[in-house]
């Protein structure tokens, strides 16, 4: 039985991440949908137009909204608490070094376990992004056709795709509010975490862009076909071969600008209503 002590600090270890990530995931997924089906679509292996250009940008929302806060809250409670467990197993104060790689650890372990949620919905999410089928008819559409395992395809490719954008992402995320932090000698406001958050999310996305492609060619696959596969090498060989580095880096300004943005938002509302919590 958990004494009074062990229930304090489970409540403040994972209340505020669970909340705030919850609070975040969906203010960025809902706000910046438009992009992201533009993005999708623009990565389509039919092309753009043919995948519905500017119509039904919409498309796929319903999945995004029940997914969106699980997910994001999954995603910070595993990357707060591996920080934590991290930092106690530490026997001597963490140098810059050692807490970039607890944060590069903390978030691989935050994708890896939120993408258990993360990956079905991106399933039917895309697929309707792509196509003028509703969300509803093509879930039943996977699960008759694939079974179960026909909404984890692709989990390996967005794994592969997370890992290196969150490498990427918060360890200079927080590289940056550290380095604000002790210029402005304070602690960072949210409005600069968000900013920082933005600047992150920003290179991470134009760097793995390539990643982000194959992921999305793999999830739209035909059952049967060399990209439903999964094999993320062959499908990036295939795209260079069909249009050269071209093609391995379309949607890249969708893509940049949504996770810009959306690194602003997620992250600014995130530490913002992590705060509220903890001074409550």
């Amino acid at each position: 039985m958990l004494s009074m002590d062990s229930k304090t600090f489970s409540r403040s270890q994972f209340l505020p991440p669970l909340l705030a990530g919850a609070a975040a995931g969906t203010a960025v997924d809902v706000s910046l949908f438009p992009l992201d089906t533009i993005k999708t679509r623009l990565q389509s292996e039919n092309g753009f137009w043919k995948a519905g250009g500017f119509r039904n940008i919409y498309a796929g929302i319903g999945p995004t909204v029940l997914g969106s806060a699980p997910t994001a809250a999954l995603f910070f409670c595993s990357y707060e608490s591996t920080k934590v467990l991290l930092g106690k197993a530490s026997r001597k104060p963490a140098s810059s070094r050692t807490l970039a790689t607890h944060h590069m650890v903390a978030a691989m372990t935050g994708e890896v376990i939120a993408c258990i949620l993360r990956v079905p919905v991106e399933n039917v999410k895309q697929k309707s992004q792509a196509s003028r089928e509703r969300s509803s008819h093509i879930y039943r559409t996977i699960l008759r056709e694939e079974n179960i395992r026909g909404l984890y395809r692709g989990y390996f490719s967005t794994v592969i795709r997370e890992i290196p954008f969150s490498v990427i992402q918060f360890p200079l995320w927080e590289f940056l509010k550290s380095e604000v932090a002790i210029y402005q000698e304070r602690p960072i406001s949210p409005i600069y975490s968000a900013v920082c958050g933005s600047v992150a999310g920003a290179i991470a996305a134009a760097i793995t862009t390539p990643l982000d492609v194959a992921k999305t060619r793999i999830m739209l696959a035909k059952k049967g076909t060399i990209s439903a596969g999964g094999n993320v090498p062959t499908v990036l060989g295939e795209i260079y071969r069909q249009t050269g580095v071209k093609g391995l880096f379309v949607g890249l300004g969708p893509r940049v600008l949504w996770i810009s943005i959306g690194g602003f938002v997620f992250l600014g509302v995130y530490e913002q209503v992590k705060a509220i919590c903890l001074a409550s």
